[in-house]
């Protein structure tokens, strides 16, 4: 994960202190090669871990969360290199690259 990555991560943990926030992490596996936006590059077909974190929201007699963050690992655009980089994506742009994986014909 790149430092300005880790800062900007850690200023919105320090910004939410007080609050409830839970994370969960599910790994999600493309069958062809597909693109999100806020990617800049192809991503190949594999599995990917995606970090969800949601907020609770306050003053309700009942638990309720809302979604503040999608994060997805990708291989880092380095050539051959082996490290990982977080990405900040939009959890409706990853269902649509859910959505277009699916129906796409397989070879």
């Amino acid at each position: 994960m790149h430092a300005q990555q880790l800062r900007r991560r850690r200023a919105v943990c320090e910004r939410w202190a007080g609050m409830t926030i839970r994370s969960r992490r599910e790994t999600i596996t493309f069958k062809h090669p597909f693109r999100i936006k806020g990617v800049d590059r192809l991503l190949s077909a594999g599995a990917y871990e995606v970090i969800t974190d949601d907020e609770m929201i306050e003053g309700l007699s009942f638990a309720v969360f809302r979604r503040v963050a999608t994060m997805i690992m990708v291989p880092a655009a380095a050539p051959r290199s082996s490290a990982m980089e977080m990405l900040s994506i939009s959890s409706i742009d990853l269902s649509d690259a859910q959505r277009i994986d699916a129906s796409a014909p397989s070879e």
